[in-house]
């Protein structure tokens, strides 16, 4: 008898994780609940332990904006460089996507400053889609012509912030909370 209960709540479970898995909801859910752990303020960005930190950035590079206009990363020299690389398919992107936005929404007004969300997905259209329907403002460009020995990342998703000196001074692969009073101050201090 209780081999059958046994058996029942294997069943149970492993049709709810079809479920998620045949509707797409797996990724959505996933990158919430990992949001809500990030709003914990446990997962922080940890400033200062990176390898690539101190190395020179490579300017060469272009996207592809909102509009279909190209973006050199070039135009952005001089200034302090927020970059995320993201994916819509990514539930650890899409967990700290609204933190970036906080982010953006204090510090995006700022001429020093420049954020660029570089999208990963291949159809753009799925990343557009996907920034609309949250309501982000940030700048979301698509890497339609590749990424530059500096943006190479063996996992997304990978933040990196440049100095106006063009400088690394920042660098992390994984998922943070980049929202709080100790990383503002950092991207504000260069």
């Amino acid at each position: 008898m209780q081999w059958k209960k046994e058996i029942r709540s294997w069943a149970i479970m492993l049709g709810v994780f079809a479920i998620l898995y045949f509707t797409g909801l797996t990724t959505p859910i996933m990158g919430g609940l990992q949001s809500l752990l990030l709003s914990t303020g446990l997962i922080k960005p940890t400033i200062g332990h990176s390898e690539r930190e101190g190395q020179d950035f490579d300017f060469s590079g272009q996207f592809m904006d909102l509009h279909g206009d190209r973006l050199g990363l070039s135009q952005l020299r001089g200034k302090t460089i927020f970059i995320n690389l993201w994916a819509t398919w990514c539930p650890p992107c899409r967990a700290e996507m609204p933190h970036i936005e906080q982010l953006y929404q204090k510090l995006g007004e700022r001429e020093d400053i420049a954020f660029l969300m570089i999208a990963l997905d291949d159809d753009f259209s799925k990343s557009t889609k996907f920034v609309k329907d949250k309501g982000f403002t940030f700048p979301v460009v698509h890497a339609a012509y590749g990424l530059n020995p500096s943006l190479q990342s063996q996992a997304i998703p990978t933040t990196l912030v440049v100095s106006p000196e063009g400088k690394v001074v920042f660098y992390q692969e994984g998922m943070s909370n980049f929202d709080t009073q100790e990383f503002r101050e950092f991207l504000m201090g260069w």
